[in-house]
């Protein structure tokens, strides 16, 4: 799990995609934490990221950084909670400026049966089965 968050929190920005009807959408993010052993990212309920994992939880994270690169895939979980919302809060109190506890828009985003392949260049390649 570490190595996981470890890595996106490395890349900074990493890019997320999700299905918009028959279409993929790929939408750059920057917030990722260990909540309950999940990786776990935040947006709002009113943005179509929400929209479109409630419809379809497939999702895909992939992360660059050098020669080296991660595919996260697994399936989205609404995990909102007071305490989950005050983590993600206490981990980037930068997200204080968007999102409040309890706001009504800010949402956890859990990602279940998550799997992680790590490759490079050189063709080195290891998965974390989270």
């Amino acid at each position: 799990m570490n190595e996981v968050i470890n890595y996106l929190n490395e890349c900074g920005v990493f890019f997320i995609s999700t299905v918009d009807g028959r279409k993929p959408k790929v939408r750059p993010f920057g917030f990722a934490m260990d909540y309950n052993g999940k990786v776990c990212i935040c947006t709002s309920n009113k943005k179509p990221f929400f929209s479109q994992i409630k419809v379809n939880p497939s999702v895909e994270i992939c992360a660059s950084k050098g020669a080296k690169w991660m595919r996260l895939y697994g399936d989205a979980v609404v995990c909102t909670t007071s305490a989950s919302q005050a983590k993600a809060l206490e981990v980037m109190p930068m997200l204080s400026g968007m999102y409040s506890v309890g706001d009504g828009s800010f949402e956890i985003i859990a990602l279940d049966n998550a799997i992680a392949d790590f490759n490079t260049m050189t063709g080195e390649h290891h998965q974390v089965i989270l």
